[in-house]
């Protein structure tokens, strides 16, 4: 069955991507959030300038003992920062969890492939720290660095909201005018096209968003149900590509709630 984008013209297919700008009260929820939680700002994991994250402890007495729910934010790999979406941190915190807020480098500075690569650095950099039971989760372009690391041997659950799991629609339209992406990364760097062992994983998705973007999680997860992988597909009522870290930032949200009855077996 041909894919839906394949029929687009060039100003439609960039229409069915265009997600508009994250809520003002990102900002403002995260403000709050840092000035509310006490945490060591802007570790840096690796040499290039935003090769760095942000980390709140569960608790002083639980910290080497808890999971570590790290999170990679969106913005299509070429925009944001950890600071506009830090409010996340609120739900895994409430739930006993380490949070990382990760940061990477935006395209055009880097690739396709740095921006993987920073990633690994990441996940090696936080088990080097002692960080060896990781949660891997993020938002967009952050789903899909989380597809591309669930396989790490430290990431014992994946969590990827509103992802990207084929980089070929992507690099038909105006969004790869700064990622620049090569035939080989298209191939290389699509989740779903390498659909493999990996951590038991929650595919989320607002069920009001763009229908690419819903089809996106909902092909991922259902190829990788049938390859055999420990994996839930969760649509999200009501909520668009933005509201959804509404309900992530929630304890008792939807996505809190799946994860942990994944984490139960």
């Amino acid at each position: 069955m041909q894919s839906p984008w394949r029929t687009m013209d060039r100003a439609t297919l960039d229409a069915a991507y265009s997600n508009g700008d994250p809520p003002a009260d990102f900002k403002t929820r995260s403000a709050a959030f840092y000035a509310a939680h006490a945490g060591e700002l802007d570790v840096r994991y690796g040499p290039a300038p935003r090769e760095r994250f942000d980390f709140f402890p569960a608790s002083s007495d639980k910290q080497s003992s808890a999971p570590t729910f790290v999170f990679v934010h969106g913005g299509y790999w070429q925009s944001c920062d950890k600071e506009l979406c830090a409010f996340v941190a609120l739900g895994p915190l409430a739930r006993g969890m380490n949070v990382v807020i990760a940061e990477y480098t935006l395209a055009p500075t880097a690739s396709m492939t740095q921006i993987v690569s920073e990633i690994g650095r990441l996940l090696d950099f936080l088990v080097e720290q002692g960080h060896t039971t990781l949660i891997l989760g993020g938002h967009s372009a952050g789903g899909h660095l989380t597809a591309m690391h669930r396989a790490h041997p430290a990431v014992k659950y994946a969590l990827p909201v509103s992802g990207l799991f084929d980089l070929e629609p992507i690099s038909a339209g105006r969004l790869n005018d700064k990622l620049g992406l090569s035939a080989e990364e298209i191939t290389r760097f699509s989740p779903m096209r390498h659909v493999a062992q990996g951590a038991p994983m929650v595919v989320s998705v607002g069920d009001a968003e763009r229908p690419e973007l819903i089809r996106h999680s909902r092909d991922y997860a259902h190829a990788c149900v049938d390859a055999g992988e420990h994996v839930s597909y969760l649509p999200l009522p009501g909520a668009d590509h933005f509201s959804i870290l509404y309900d992530l930032a929630n304890p008792d949200g939807l996505q809190l709630r799946a994860l942990a009855q994944l984490m139960q077996g």
